[in-house]
């Protein structure tokens, strides 16, 4: 059985009792931990009094250890938690083997819950997950993405017995929110609980939320690239300058703005040479919600303009390399600025103004 998280605490109420075995996987840390602690909770309210840890880690783990747990008498508890955590999401043909033969054998007076991180799709195909899938209920924790925050956090404002105005004032107040703490929801929930402590409930003007929460948002260099093909010139400088604040590479921004422009100019070519756009798509390695925002802006971009597009990336990567180019910035940051910009300005409507590309 596999549930979404927000599905979970339903599931644990469930009068028809736990499921012998829960599997925690994903990685976002706050989603995750409270995953694990409602499970933690609901076994300690069922009477699985005495709980073992065990942590994989490297390639001599005793897995016989874990094996032998599950089949021992409790000498404290009629019923006892057993975790088995493994950070690297890699068990090993070992742990492979013995996670296999553990779900084969599940005891009556045992709980199992196995953390894991977020797993790539030869992992979720393997025949260990597969039988901890089948033995149990899967919990998968996804990020929380920036479009679905502004709704995350009124439910959690909610939940606490706060909410912001109706209207183009609230949604005004949820997303200064979100862009004071993206990408870090452990932070957004520090943020959440600072609001419950200063004001009471009912309803929070945008001030208010303005004065109480810090700016703790962290950004995905990998997003970037999503944000600028969205057009969404105002957000794709703010990460910008999150990304220079938090110490990231130049040469990994700029690998990430090129690649796409890189990806945009091969699945045109491939269209003007007949080919159908899923193929071309899969052929650029280009997948996900990307497939979407690559469709939609397509059909605004020429060939002419993406060669200019791509030859301003070429420029940009010899500065961000340490190299000078007339008309363009000294500053690697400032010339992804210019780069940035000018991606953005080639996906504008017809007759829409300019935008200043200098920073």
């Amino acid at each position: 059985m596999q549930l979404r998280p927000e599905q979970l605490a339903a599931h644990l109420r469930d009068a028809r009792g736990l499921k012998p075995l829960y599997t925690v996987h994903g990685d976002e840390p706050l989603l995750a931990q409270e995953a694990a602690d409602a499970i933690r909770a609901a076994a300690r309210a069922a009477g699985y009094g005495e709980r073992q840890v065990f942590t994989v880690g490297g390639a001599h783990f005793d897995w016989s250890a874990v094996l032998g747990a599950a089949q021992a008498m409790s000498l404290f508890a009629e019923r006892r938690l057993i975790e088995i955590r493994i950070p690297s999401g890699k068990p090993g043909k070992e742990g492979s083997e013995a996670l296999q033969r553990y779900c084969d054998a599940l005891p009556d007076d045992v709980l199992t819950l196995v953390q894991l991180p977020r797993l790539d799709g030869q992992q979720l195909k393997s025949g260990w997950f597969a039988s901890l899938d089948a033995a149990g209920v899967t919990v998968r924790v996804d990020p929380v993405e920036r479009r679905e925050l502004p709704r995350w956090l009124a439910q959690r404002l909610a939940a606490q017995g706060q909410r912001v105005a109706d209207g183009d004032e609230g949604e005004r107040t949820l997303a200064f929110f979100a862009d004071r703490v993206e990408g870090n929801l452990l932070a957004a929930q520090q943020e959440l609980g600072k609001l419950a402590l200063l004001y009471p409930p009912g309803v929070l003007g945008f001030e208010q939320v303005e004065r109480a929460v810090l700016n703790v948002a962290r950004y995905d260099v990998f997003k970037l690239g999503d944000a600028v093909l969205a057009g969404q010139v105002g957000r794709a400088l703010q990460m910008l300058d999150g990304l220079r604040a938090e110490g990231e590479a130049p040469v990994l921004v700029h690998w990430t703005l090129a690649s796409d422009l890189l990806a945009l100019q091969q699945v045109k070519r491939a269209l003007a040479a007949g080919r159908p756009l899923p193929v071309a798509l899969r052929e650029a390695r280009v997948w996900g919600p990307k497939e979407r925002l690559f469709e939609r802006v397509l059909p605004q971009l020429g060939e002419a303009t993406l060669a200019r597009l791509v030859d301003a990336a070429s420029v940009c990567d010899g500065i961000v390399k340490g190299l000078r180019h007339p008309g363009w910035p000294l500053d690697a940051w400032d010339a992804l600025r210019r780069l940035v910009l000018l991606t953005v300005q080639a996906l504008r409507p017809a007759g829409a103004p300019a935008l200043v590309l200098d920073a």
